[in-house]
């Protein structure tokens, strides 16, 4: 039979209450922990780029775990304008090993995957303009309950590559440019204000040593004294 409290409230049913919020509590915690250590698949950080036409790329896809794999399956689909193409399959047991069994739909796919890196990558040669397009890299591990994963790649197939945006560089010969021309400005300017300090000095110089040879009689300069020989007595 539940007990009362003072204020008539069961006891049980507080109690009751209590668990079930300790066990919301411990069930967010432990989603939060299996959705920070599961499965990451990524295309890296350039998940869109160019290629010509004729040349061979490198589609990347790379995996990580923090609680570990377990017969890790994988695989390569090209979205075909809704319909998906698969390119190629495989597994990896666990961790450092190399993935097994895979198989290649793709004439012109070469797996070049590897345990070393986590790396499920592929290289597409000779590529075509029908080749671009997105191609989805999919990854399934048992140990999260198959929770499935996946990352997208872009290609773009063109003509010719465009040349890199050069309007940065501009700004920056420019900006160089003009330091450049200020510094010779202002040094050009510092000269002939040193010139024109020791051209004035010269000169005060001069007119300093010719005062001194003058004298000056009754505040008139420029003025001689007669040299009057002493009065006879």
């Amino acid at each position: 039979m539940a007990s009362m409290d003072r204020s008539g409230v069961r006891v049980s049913g507080r109690l009751r209450s209590g668990d079930l919020l300790q066990a919301g509590l411990a069930v967010v915690l432990l989603l939060g922990v299996w959705s920070v250590g599961g499965l990451e698949v990524s295309t890296g950080k350039v998940s869109v780029i160019e290629a010509m036409n004729g040349s061979t790329v490198l589609i990347p896809c790379t995996y990580s775990s923090c609680i570990g794999i377990k017969d890790l399956f994988f695989n390569w689909h090209y979205n075909d304008n809704g319909t998906m193409l698969k390119l190629c399959e495989g597994e990896i047991p666990m961790e450092g090993v190399e993935p097994r069994g895979v198989s290649v739909y793709h004439e012109r796919i070469e797996f070049v995957g590897s345990s070393k890196g986590n790396n499920i990558s592929f290289l597409l040669w000779n590529i075509t303009f029908e080749d671009q397009g997105e191609y989805i890299c999919f990854a399934r591990n048992p140990k999260e309950k198959n929770r499935n994963h996946t990352a997208i790649f872009t290609l773009i197939v063109v003509d010719q590559l465009k040349d890199p945006d050069s309007s940065l560089t501009v700004v920056i010969v420019s900006v160089l440019g003009g330091v450049i021309g200020l510094a010779i400005f202002l040094m050009v300017i510092k000269g002939l204000v040193v010139n024109f300090l020791l051209d004035g000095g010269e000169k005060n110089k001069d007119c300093l040593v010719n005062s001194g040879n003058d004298n000056t009689e009754n505040g008139l300069s420029g003025a001689k004294a007669d040299n009057k020989g002493t009065p006879k007595a």
